[in-house]
């Protein structure tokens, strides 16, 4: 913004190294899942999912490893089944781990029911996605969440500004905000050329940038109120599996949203 200065805190580019190398080897995992698709996609993704589950709950009750492991070997169980029936009804199975951990947790249990809701939904959203419209629009969910996270970091650190949410997101500023808004919409003008989805999706992906940007907000107001800085310490640098997928839980949110309220057309290159 005019009138401020760039940051040029030498201090600020510190986590980048290890930053970019567990980004690197994240990439490479999902990206040979991704292609595969199919079970190789199911397991990566409900692994995933469960794990967020038991990083939700160690939050909440830090002291109490064991439910948590259960409530994560719950869910991989739950997501598993759901995935060989078709009926409506089974839908309702998203609310066993919700309504098991709440009533396990002592405290917080609206915020876990909420958020392990929440994360199950988005993660079969992804699952969705990419076995019921192919591999082009779960590229496409990816590369715009990807682009918003980097461009979104590497603009805020350069051009830093004032801050978008101080209260829950101290780091965030409108800069990098706008320029993950960027990133995605030169994603979008990518698969309009390569792609017969229409210059709509220029718009569309601003919007899920947008929509993953919540995400992470809304992980972010959770730990603050959790009183921690990562959800787990699995990943060099990112923290935990929910901090490093918070984003694209909340893409997913968006676009399943979309898929059920509109009929979206497959996309193929």
């Amino acid at each position: 913004m005019a009138g401020s200065e760039p940051q040029t805190d030498p201090g600020k580019w510190d986590d980048l190294t290890v930053r970019m190398a567990s980004s690197a080897a994240m990439v490479a995992v999902g990206a040979v899942a991704v292609v595969l698709g199919g079970v190789w996609f199911q397991i990566l993704v409900i692994f995933a999912v469960a794990v967020m589950i038991w990083e939700i709950w160690m939050m909440i009750a830090p002291d109490l490893p064991t439910p948590g492991m259960i409530l994560a070997a719950l869910t991989a169980s739950v997501l598993s089944g759901m995935l060989t029936h078709e009926s409506a009804f089974i839908l309702l199975l998203f609310l066993v781990v919700p309504i098991v951990g709440a009533y396990m947790v002592k405290h917080e249990r609206l915020y876990f029911f909420c958020f392990a809701f929440g994360v199950q939904v988005a993660g079969w959203g992804l699952l969705t996605f990419r076995a019921d419209y192919g591999f082009t629009w779960i590229l496409w969910l990816i590369s715009v969440v990807v682009a918003t996270d980097v461009f979104g970091y590497l603009v805020g650190r350069v051009v830093g500004g004032p801050k978008f949410w101080p209260k829950v997101s101290p780091k965030k500023t409108w800069s990098g905000t706008a320029g993950g808004w960027a990133a995605a919409g030169v994603v979008g003008v990518v698969f309009a050329m390569l792609t017969n989805a229409g210059f709509i999706i220029v718009a569309l992906s601003v919007v899920l940038s947008f929509a993953s940007q919540l995400g992470d907000i809304m992980e972010s107001a959770f730990k603050r109120r959790m009183r921690v800085k990562d959800s787990s310490t699995l990943i060099p640098g990112h923290g935990g599996l929910f901090d490093r997928f918070d984003a694209l839980l909340g893409a997913s949110l968006f676009m399943l949203l979309i898929a059920s309220a509109f009929n979206v057309p497959g996309v193929n290159f």
